[in-house]
């Protein structure tokens, strides 16, 4: 397993989805559904995008968790990067959430999954910290270097350097947080939207620093292994384009394959020199969300990474018997989606 890719994710296929109101102040990204496009049809479209992605994935070998979601308080639950991130090692962070209204997008069903299918040895679980008055959202408010160790996290109301300096010292990460504004001055609310950090390439909109030694620094530590840094306008972020993952999936044959998971939106923004040098170390795999696009995050914002080593595969009865364990009252679907259960 790759330490930067991992080979399996989690989604949440939201059923009731909206542009959340109560994180529009300080997300610059959020637009608002075609007038006259009813909360129904909005969702529905959004369904069909949460579904194309995990068949895109599945499709070049990526082992996709899909859990469904039907609680209609919980208009950002496509997004469960924020709440969670998984380390190799065996431990899982659980994080604390800017928006009140986003706080129960955290399930007990989730983690459940991971240590059944998965080597779990610990949560740390800084959620306590909400009531405090400080944040720090996932692998939105930081985008890691599993490779360097390096956390690279862009100030803000949804990243408190405080948490990122424990959660460093937790996970044995160099923090490494910096100012990144709009033309207009206004903040980036969250790290990923600018930057990704894949083992061979990395995309950022450099631009984005206003401090001219910061940046430099951002742009050297990413570079010193090695890895090709493809520099970012910050147009191009308005169209998502920082906002993708790297993965590790499987060809026909069982061989390994890189691919960079995008928005078709953000793939379109893109130059052919760009393109060519994402191309030389992973594959492209582009689809259409433009209906999240909406709540404003894209391909990376939907992906909460899997980083630890899987368990081995459960005898008939014993799994039999692990759902049970994991859905309790709430059995998987049918089709072999888990459903709901807050976390507690």
């Amino acid at each position: 397993m790759s330490a930067q890719a991992p080979s399996a994710v989690i989604l949440v296929r939201a059923t009731s989805f909206v542009p959340n109101p109560a994180t529009a102040a300080d997300n610059a990204f959020q637009a608002q559904p075609p007038e006259g496009q009813t909360e129904f049809t909005t969702s529905e479209k959004a369904l069909a995008e949460m579904d194309g992605l995990a068949a895109a994935l599945r499709e070049v070998g990526v082992r996709v968790h899909v859990f469904d979601d039907d609680d209609h308080t919980r208009p950002d639950s496509v997004f469960p990067n924020n709440w969670l991130s998984t380390h190799a090692g065996g431990t899982v962070a659980v994080y604390p959430m800017y928006a009140s209204n986003r706080r129960h997008e955290r399930r007990h069903d989730v983690l459940e999954m991971l240590k059944s299918e998965y080597r779990v040895q610990a949560i740390v679980d800084y959620s306590g910290l909400e009531p405090d008055g400080i944040f720090l959202e996932g692998t939105g408010a930081m985008v890691l270097d599993h490779v360097s160790r390096v956390a690279y996290t862009a100030r803000s109301h949804r990243a408190d350097v405080a948490v990122l300096e424990r959660f460093c010292t937790d996970f044995n990460y160099e923090p490494m947080a910096f100012d990144a504004v709009d033309s207009d001055g206004v903040p980036v609310y969250h790290t990923n939207v600018i930057a990704c950090v894949g083992t061979d390439v990395a995309m950022i909109a450099l631009e984005m620093i206003p401090d001219e030694t910061r940046r430099e620094q951002v742009r050297e530590r990413l570079a010193v292994t090695g890895r090709t840094v493809v520099e970012l306008t910050e147009q191009q972020i308005r169209e998502f384009a920082g906002n993708a993952v790297e993965l590790c999936g499987r060809t026909s044959t069982g061989k390994r394959r890189y691919v960079m998971a995008m928005s078709a939106r953000a793939k379109a923004s893109l130059r052919p020199e760009q393109i060519a040098a994402i191309e030389e170390s992973c594959e492209i795999v582009a689809v259409e969300i433009p209906t999240i696009e909406l709540a404003g995050g894209s391909v990376r914002c939907m992906i909460a990474g899997v980083h630890l080593d899987r368990r081995a595969p459960l005898e008939e009865a014993e799994l039999t018997e692990a759902v049970g364990a994991i859905n309790e009252d709430n059995p998987i679907t049918p089709d072999g989606r888990y459903v709901a259960k807050d976390y507690a």
